[in-house]
């Protein structure tokens, strides 16, 4: 049965990624005929063709492996120097580009002359370049305003979940209490598992970020502490002890390892699935963005410990980069894990959501052959245009974006290279959940 749960989690993954690459494509899509760009096919997927169907003037089609897609739109490239395409050339440099050149114009048809890609004015290109990446935000955004408003998060609640019985610094890695140890607060105020706090020193909040931040805010004060105790409230009297305790970052997440001096109560608060609100989504996912973002830019870091993890010894950190195998490999640990079906679901849902806001911010990137490489080169060329035009100076015509050819193929090369790495540590060193 857990292998069965574990197969049918990596194909609810699978159906995810298929519609979050069909999602993006189908951004390129819409903006390309919008602005009378020929768009001869529409593929998700890359390798064999396994079903494809011609409607109007495309071919839309699935291929054999789901990992990209793509739209092919003619003339993506401007024509050489002379207007027409290059002759072969001896360089491999300048094959690269000719071969590039070449590709962009080989399906031309009669009357396609004002239906290129290069021809339309730069707002235009950026705009179908952008659409792509665009379309997986919005469909990042709509997925996890799902899961945060509409099922929930785990999170710590000011509900009581044990009670220490004596003050222990936190740097200390001990739980049990000595003679010396002076008892806790919230031991000697009477506070039991099970409670749970309503208000602190007159301030009702049902927040545990913030009950936390009141507590450390107030050692050595005497203060009221309200809880909810079957059914009634009850006032119980604390004296905020001072400890050393785990530093919060800008973020209120814990800084392991390091410790500050605070207010201190003396419980653990318990785990639950909260449901948050709309400002607190917005908060949420902007700090996921953030984190995203330090994550991109932290990735060739975490090439040598990656690389240790799939040919040598060394353990698959958990914020270690994870390609669509090991997604689906947590896809189907998901599936298996001994939770409520709607948790799985929205884990399932926080999964999809997380891999689109991934592709959205790695095809931002301003490098060919990424949507934002294209997007780079349509501003360069609106800069140029408008510069000449202030300066009074001859229109530099089309940016040839066909000349980075060589460069992309350098950067397509290193991606590849990075792919391969990340799906051999997917194989023999996944990323676990459980």
């Amino acid at each position: 049965m857990t292998t069965l749960m574990f197969i049918l989690g990596i194909v609810v993954f699978a159906v995810g990624l298929l519609f979050s690459i069909a999602w993006h494509e189908l951004g390129h899509l819409s903006t390309a005929k919008m602005f009378g760009i020929r768009v001869p096919q529409y593929m998700v997927g890359f390798g064999p063709t396994l079903f494809s169907r011609q409607k109007g003037e495309t071919e839309y089609g699935v291929k054999a492996i789901p990992f990209g897609g793509y739209i092919r739109m003619i003339g993506m490239f401007p024509p050489g120097a002379d207007g027409r395409l290059e002759a072969r050339s001896t360089s491999p440099w300048r094959g690269m580009i000719e071969d590039a050149r070449s590709a962009a114009f080989e399906e031309l048809q009669p009357g396609d002359e004002k239906r290129l890609f290069y021809t339309r004015k730069p707002w235009k290109r950026v705009i179908v370049m952008f659409a792509g990446p665009f379309m997986n935000l919005i469909l990042a955004v709509v997925l996890f305003l799902t899961v945060l408003m509409g099922f929930g998060i785990s999170q710590q609640t000011t509900t009581v979940s044990s009670v220490s019985q004596c003050v222990i610094s936190q740097s200390e890695n001990r739980d049990d209490c000595a003679k010396s140890d002076p008892a806790s607060p919230a031991a000697a105020a009477g506070l039991r598992a099970g409670d749970k706090i309503v208000a602190f020193d007159g301030v009702r909040t049902d927040d545990w970020d913030r009950l936390s931040n009141m507590i450390r805010a107030n050692p050595g004060e005497k203060v009221p502490v309200v809880v909810e105790r079957g059914g009634q409230e009850v006032t119980l009297q604390a004296t905020i002890a001072t400890n050393q305790v785990a530093k919060k970052d800008s973020n209120g997440q814990i800084v392991e390892g390091e410790y500050v001096t605070a207010g201190f109560l003396g419980f653990s608060a318990a785990t639950g699935v909260v449901k948050q609100d709309f400002g607190q989504s917005v908060t949420w996912m902007g700090d996921r963005v953030g984190d995203a973002v330090d994550s991109l830019a932290a990735l060739p870091s975490k090439i040598p410990a990656l690389w240790d993890a799939a040919f040598g010894d060394g353990p698959r950190e958990a914020d270690s980069p994870m390609g669509v195998v090991g997604a689906a490999r947590v896809g189907g640990e998901i599936a298996t894990l001994d939770i409520p079906p709607t948790q799985q679901l929205a884990m399932f849902v926080m999964l999809v959501a997380g891999f689109n806001l991934s592709l959205f911010l790695f095809n931002m990137l301003p490098l060919l052959p990424l949507d934002g490489g294209h997007i780079a080169g349509a501003l360069w060329e609106s800069l140029r245009r408008n510069a000449a035009k202030v300066l009074r100076r001859p229109d530099p015509g089309p940016f040839d974006v066909a000349k980075l050819m060589p460069v992309a193929y350098v950067v397509a090369g290193i991606f590849v290279c990075f792919t391969l790495l990340v799906l051999v540590a997917d194989v023999v060193n996944p990323v676990r959940i459980s």
